[in-house]
């Protein structure tokens, strides 16, 4: 709970991204959006437009590949966009590769057309000269986003800025500002030691671990929500083996076989997972609806106070 600053001890939200090390990004927001929802567990209620200012006015935090990091970290994320260039052992990146060589034409016109007039949508990046293929699960028919996705994991472009949830794109070079790029094996020891710092508590050749830097003192009884994708919770044998809480993200599951419900979000009381709640806030009502909970719901209306303050809901229904 310390490590991850589920203790009340969080901040700011810079502080808190670069104590967490990342926050990963996720365009659901049946309540809010899995970053947003991270903060809100940590900070409370907080301005929400906090985190875009970072990220495109004062460019402290940067996205990439679905994750936000904090500025100083991008020498580690530039040598993970360097080993993804290089790779070429597994089946995955020989595709890429190919991928790539049979539309050599678009990428040069994607890439010309962002020197010339970025940032751009990628809308205004289509063109024929990349045909459209069957439909895929995270494309569409339209590989137009897929060789934006490919580009963008290895550095040559980056996200500028967002009009509403649609991404600008740009040339890598003109959105992240210069600095070094470390070897990966030192980046990737790099980010495991930042990894479990981050944890807290990790399993270690089927040992747990501890931190030795995290205090472990007694944690405020403080209670709250949290989000599907919150890394207390993200590897669920993990949390499973610590809090006895078996958990399921189950939008995927079919309505008639899901045990709880479509966007379920744990309550954790102080150090422990105590129950579960399905919130779902409507934007048009301002409404803040409570489609059912589970287990210890005894300050469940506590923690949903803090939630309604933050969304802006006008009144919680339960």
């Amino acid at each position: 709970m310390r490590a991850q600053l589920l203790d009340g001890s969080a901040t700011t939200v810079l502080d808190t991204v670069r104590q967490l090390g990342f926050l990963q990004m996720d365009p659901i927001a049946t309540v809010a959006t899995p970053q947003q929802l991270v903060l809100f567990s940590r900070l409370g209620p907080y301005d929400s437009a906090e985190l875009d200012r970072l990220l495109w006015e004062e460019r402290k935090l940067f996205e990439y590949d679905a994750f936000i990091y904090p500025v100083e970290d991008l020498p580690l994320v530039r040598a993970r966009m360097a080993q993804h260039r290089r790779a070429n052992s597994l089946a995955r990146d020989l595709w890429v590769r190919d991928f790539l060589k049979t539309n050599a034409s678009f990428r040069r016109h994607v890439m010309r057309e962002l020197e010339r007039n970025g940032p751009l949508l990628s809308r205004e990046l289509q063109h024929d000269l990349m045909p459209e293929r069957d439909a895929h699960r995270w494309w569409g028919n339209r590989p137009v986003r897929l060789m934006l996705e490919i580009l963008a994991v290895r550095g040559e472009i980056a996200v500028a800025g967002r009009v509403g949830k649609q991404r600008l794109w740009d040339l890598a070079a003109r959105v992240f500002p210069p600095t070094e790029t470390l070897p990966w094996r030192e980046a990737e020891r790099e980010l495991a030691r930042r990894r479990r710092r981050s944890l807290g508590v990790w399993k270690e050749k089927n040992v747990w671990r501890a931190h030795p830097d995290v205090p472990d003192g007694a944690v405020p009884d403080r209670v709250t929500v949290l989000s599907p994708f919150d890394r207390l919770i993200h590897d669920r044998a993990r949390a499973e083996a610590l809090f006895g809480f078996h958990y399921r993200l189950e939008m995927y599951v079919p309505k008639a076989k899901r045990e709880y419900g479509y966007y379920v979000l744990p309550i954790l009381q102080g150090d422990r997972i105590v129950g579960r709640v399905e919130p779902r806030f409507d934007r048009k009502t301002g409404e803040l609806q409570v489609l059912g909970a589970w287990g210890d719901t005894s300050r469940l209306d506590e923690a949903l106070a803090g939630l309604a303050t933050f969304l802006g809901a006008d009144t919680i229904k339960r």
